[in-house]
């Protein structure tokens, strides 16, 4: 069976541990073994998160090695830069282009890295880097935006090797599973982000 393990890192009230839960839910659904990680005691908003997800083994310890993830998800730009050691050298990266200036950072003690450092770091890394812009994140019929970790979610099964581990269609159905007074919503913002991430 193939392997594949995925590291995660974000902000708390991002929904990155979600996103972690959904895969791990949609590789059991299609009966692949699923070892997931989080990050305990760090998800109050604003906190770092971050969580590991390895597929496809049925005995593993609970940590990704560095350089031993095949894809990266980061759902803040800065933020990323932590999980930048754990990337393999050719893995996907998922970067959402959000910005969460931390304390230091609004009091004038300490710089935000610019998004093109943060890109080129990334590249330097060897990765594949995806980037995705906030300003993409759709409206849905009420006028609202969708949950961007949704759409996220659905460019990362578009964009990356994450597709030939897993269905968009069993992803698709945890979703509206998990959700389903707010189904339609939430398929739509995995559709939009699947469209979104897509390979030219």
């Amino acid at each position: 069976m193939v392997t594949y393990d995925i590291y995660l890192v974000g902000v708390g009230g991002q929904g990155v541990l979600t996103i972690a839960e959904l895969i791990t839910e949609a590789a059991h659904r299609q009966g692949v073994p699923a070892n997931y990680y989080p990050t305990e005691g760090m998800a109050q908003r604003g906190g770092f998160v971050k969580a590991q997800v390895r597929l496809g083994r049925e005995r593993v310890g609970p940590s990704i090695p560095e350089r031993g993830a095949d894809l990266v998800v980061a759902m803040e730009v800065s933020e990323s830069l932590k999980a930048l050691r754990f990337a393999k050298p050719g893995a996907d990266f998922v970067l959402w282009g959000h910005v969460w200036a931390p304390t230091a950072v609004m009091l004038g003690k300490a710089s935000y890295p610019a998004l093109a450092a943060v890109q080129e770091q990334i590249q330097a890394a060897g990765c594949a880097l995806h980037t995705l812009d906030e300003s993409r994140l759709p409206l849905y019929t009420d006028g609202l935006p969708v949950a961007d970790n949704l759409f996220v979610l659905g460019a990362v099964l578009a964009a990356t090797r994450l597709r030939e581990v897993i269905a968009p269609e069993t992803v698709l159905a945890a979703i509206t599973s998990r959700w389903p007074q707010v189904a339609g919503r939430n398929a739509f913002a995995f559709q939009a982000g699947m469209e979104e991430g897509h390979p030219e």
